[in-house]
């Protein structure tokens, strides 16, 4: 094994590369007869494809570690929150009452989906460019198997051209990021939404908020927030990177050196937002009080209309029928949820019982035609 030795302020000055300053400085330690074989059939071009695939090797460690971290979360909230009940949405509208564990368990699947792409990414990345040369390979019979294995690698890139020109490696990762940016960006968006004073669902701790510096009863949500705008930098990073290199002639191109900043960006930014989404998740408040004022009886409207198919029904017909008095019953039951029956319904206008009176009898009509003609 090498010695661990610091770099001389001197040294770095006057070189322009790393892989000359390692070079230099190993001279420096062992002698220049030793070290000067260190550059035998390498390029900078296969070290420097070598290096990333080694970083981005294990900084996908660590990300798979904070993703399966998340997921432990989630599925720890699911588990204790298993009895809390809540509307679901489509279209941002109330459909129908499901479990808070069963939206908790939706994003699981989708970050499970991502941990498989992440995996498998981080298998393709792990193949050793080095030894391709600058273009052509090199001419030392060098065992590059050996150095496969020395180095942790399970397979080699066998066209030294592909090797040192290809940065296909580094996009599919801001691609396999962008999709992990993408869901945390629509978690984040529902628990904004679910922590407004309109829905109360769910409240931060304040370690994940802040407060406002003119109106002091405001407490924002500016971690769901920053993580949803994270994501478009995410984006940002993989676009940019393949407008870069999209145009490009074959093998090594200096604008392959833009491949460096959007990694490294997009590495960080990740590891950062799956850390906070999981803390965050894991010390936050849930109202099952709120979700369950939430409920109303039409939300039942298909598990009405289900029961009855089950009991052999003629659902065509009487589907307007159920529809029109689940309508109706939620109409009053907003109505009057908020004092008493008898002292509300003898407010409601006229008008307003005339017309669910109208439109209960003509949906009764209906069903009463369609069950003549089918008996």
């Amino acid at each position: 094994m090498l010695p661990n030795f610091p770099f001389q302020r001197s040294t770095a000055k006057c070189t322009s590369y790393i892989h000359t300053a390692n070079e230099r400085r190993l001279g420096e330690v062992i002698g220049t007869n030793v070290a000067g074989k260190l550059h035998t059939g390498r390029s900078r071009n296969d070290q420097i494809a070598t290096d990333m695939r080694m970083w981005l090797r294990d900084e996908l460690d660590l990300i798979e570690e904070h993703l399966v971290d998340l997921l432990k979360v989630i599925a720890q909230r699911a588990k204790q929150d298993i009895d809390y009940i809540m509307p679901s949405y489509t279209h941002l509208q109330r459909a129908q009452p499901v479990r808070w564990s069963h939206w908790l368990l939706s994003y699981a699947t989708a970050f499970q989906s991502d941990l498989e792409r992440l995996r498998f990414t981080k298998k393709n990345i792990n193949k050793l460019p080095l030894g391709s040369g600058a273009v052509a390979g090199n001419a030392f019979g060098i065992d590059r198997m050996q150095m496969a294995k020395e180095l942790g690698f399970e397979g080699l890139i066998m066209n030294s051209m592909s090797a040192v020109g290809d940065r296909d490696f580094v996009v599919e990762v801001l691609q396999c990021a962008s999709t992990i940016g993408s869901h945390l960006s629509r978690w984040s968006e529902d628990l904004i939404i679910y922590s407004t004073l309109e829905f109360s669902y769910i409240k931060l701790a304040d370690a994940y908020t802040t407060g406002s510096s003119l109106m002091p009863q405001k407490k924002n949500s500016d971690s769901l927030e920053l993580l949803r705008g994270k994501s478009g930098r995410i984006f940002g990073a993989m676009t940019g990177l393949m407008m870069s290199i999209k145009g490009i002639p074959s093998t090594y191109n200096k604008d392959l050196q833009e491949s460096v900043q959007p990694m490294l960006d997009t590495v960080k930014t990740l590891k950062d937002g799956l850390q906070i989404a999981a803390r965050l998740l894991a010390t936050a408040t849930i109202y099952p009080d709120k979700m369950r004022a939430a409920l109303s009886p039409d939300m039942l409207a298909t598990d009405l209309a289900e029961y009855l198919v089950r009991k052999g029904k003629l659902v065509l017909y009487i589907r307007s029928f159920i529809t029109s008095l689940l309508l109706i019953s939620a109409q009053v039951y907003h109505s009057v949820r908020r004092t008493t029956w008898r002292a509300r319904w003898s407010h409601l206008p006229k008008m307003r019982i005339k017309g669910w009176t109208n439109s209960l009898s003509s949906s009764f009509k209906v069903l009463t035609r369609g069950l003549a003609t089918t008996c």
